[in-house]
């Protein structure tokens, strides 16, 4: 069953079940082309990790060596919430793999690594340490100022352009090199293995999705158990921006009316309260609200890097700038840093998901019932990109509501399509439809498939929303937040009565 796969949650000791079948991963983890990544998946049903990291089919030779047996529905004692939120029954995501892979053999380009992302990594950490060594050196309330802003800008490029890709597997095919890209979120200040909790594991298998007891979990900030909460919620709904209503079910309260005036300012302190509070939240109690985080954290290898580099980044990160320049403009130089790099990542993140126009899926595990993805005024999309395709057209190219990768494609929103500067500034945020759909491809690589993976959701009927700009895309976030802080969402409220 669901719950004894879950007890083999640990590197030492993990199963994973995919698409109806328990797999054996702890000695597959030793020579999986991937590395240890695949050790994310242990106590987990893993069948979106699966699909999306493997653009090209896995052979059932491979699989059945790791095939230890079959899923079994859940017990009389067991909890009910096995049941998957997705649809894989469609060729959507099967033809749009097939296209893609066809498109980078085409222009001969690699699906990880290459010499864009290499050269810019190392550009950018070089500018990291730079900039640092200004902070302590320069004036404090002249050049070190603009050092220390500098600092946080490039550490926010070295989050979106290459830990990301590093911690995804896709910085290049080694994976000691994925790691030790991996690693320069650590380097930052923060941590890559609770942002594989939140981030591979939680927030893109299923973007934008809310569980009803969840979200009630969340925002009562109740205890939560791993092995008897459902799954598939997206924890970036609820958790990433406090005081911010981001969700129809999150309960409004006075100060939302004014949140898309003071969010702005909100953005800053991202960085600062994930590196303070959430990072040793999650090592201390070894889960991130609904995900259990034992497959990184039941390792006492991986429990000690985490101390290590936290001790690290205090002393180069702080210590040294209050020595060098003194306590209180050590400090100040220390929070504008973390400031800049807050506000930059925030800007680049939320706009891909909390914006007009983008869709929410729901489902309540306890009443066994799921919505299809809808925006806050119980539009959706698809509905009106299936009947442009026509009746005929629309019953040979047959895509549920609920098919993964077209739920991935509601939920995200792209800017500035096709732009190689862009692409480049942002890390591939600004494709984020081929970023979520194609999580294992280096970023560099979704400016040249943009087109088709445009394309094909036009010829399924699969909405494709895209926004001109990062600027544009900016306001019509603000204007989406003052939406959510002040007007009424009645097909969202009648399900959820507390988030009136």
């Amino acid at each position: 069953s669901m719950a004894q796969v879950r007890d083999h949650n640990t590197p030492d000791d993990a199963w994973c079940a995919i698409h109806g079948e328990v797999y054996e991963l702890t000695k597959f983890a030793r020579t999986h082309p991937g590395g240890d990544i695949i050790l994310l998946a242990a106590g987990k049903e893993a069948t979106i990790l699966f699909e999306t990291y493997h653009v090209r089919p896995i052979s059932d030779a491979v699989l059945r060596k790791y095939r230890i047996g079959k899923l079994a529905a859940a017990g009389k004692d067991e909890p009910a919430n096995d049941s998957t939120y997705y649809s894989w029954d469609s060729d959507f995501y099967k033809v749009l793999r097939q296209r893609v892979v066809a498109r980078l053999e085409e222009r001969k380009i690699a699906r990880r690594g290459g010499p864009e992302i290499w050269i810019k990594a190392a550009i950018l950490v070089s500018g990291f340490w730079s900039m640092l060594y200004l902070m302590c050196t320069l004036d404090p309330n002249r050049g070190a100022i603009l050092a220390a802003i500098a600092l946080g800008i490039v550490a926010a490029f070295v989050g979106t352009c290459i830990q990301h890709d590093g911690n995804h597997g896709a910085f290049a095919f080694s994976p000691f090199m994925n790691k030790l890209s991996g690693w320069t979120l650590d380097m930052i200040g923060a941590s890559a293995m609770t942002w594989e909790m939140q981030h591979v594991l939680g927030h893109h298998p299923y973007t934008n999705l809310i569980e009803m007891e969840n979200g009630i979990q969340k925002v009562t900030h109740a205890d939560v158990d791993p092995k008897k909460a459902d799954q598939e919620s997206d924890p970036d709904v609820f958790s990433t921006y406090p005081m911010l209503r981001l969700h129809p079910w999150h309960r409004k309260r006075f100060y939302h009316r004014f949140q898309h005036l003071y969010a702005p300012l909100l953005f800053g302190f991202m960085t600062i309260n994930k590196v303070i509070t959430q990072d040793v939240g999650v090592v201390l109690s070894k889960r991130l609200f609904q995900i259990d985080a034992n497959c990184r954290y039941a390792s006492k290898s991986y429990v000690a890097r985490f101390w290590i580099m936290k001790l690290l980044t205090v002393l180069y990160m702080v210590a040294l700038p209050v020595y060098t320049q003194g306590l209180v403009d050590g400090l100040k130089l220390f929070f504008i840093a973390h400031f800049s790099c807050g506000e930059l990542l925030a800007t680049m993140f939320i706009v891909n998901h909390i914006i007009e126009g983008v869709s929410y899926a729901s489902k309540d595990s306890v009443k066994g019932t799921m919505a299809p993805p809808r925006t806050v005024h119980g539009v959706t999309p698809m509905h009106d990109t299936r009947d442009a395709l026509g009746k005929e057209k629309a019953a040979t190219k047959h895509v549920p509501l609920n098919d993964w990768a077209a739920v991935q494609c509601q939920t995200s929103v792209n800017w500035s399509i096709g732009s190689w500067f862009w692409n480049h500034f942002s890390g591939g945020l600004n494709h984020q439809i081929e970023h979520h759909l194609f999580p294992g491809l280096t970023h560099t690589t979704y400016v040249y498939i943009q087109d088709v993976v445009q394309a094909t959701c036009a010829e399924y009927g699969v909405p494709y929303q895209s926004e001109q700009s990062l600027f544009s895309a900016y306001f019509k976030m603000l204007s989406h937040l003052r939406a959510l802080g002040n007007e009424p969402m009645p097909s969202w409220e009648k399900d959820h009565p507390k988030s009136k």
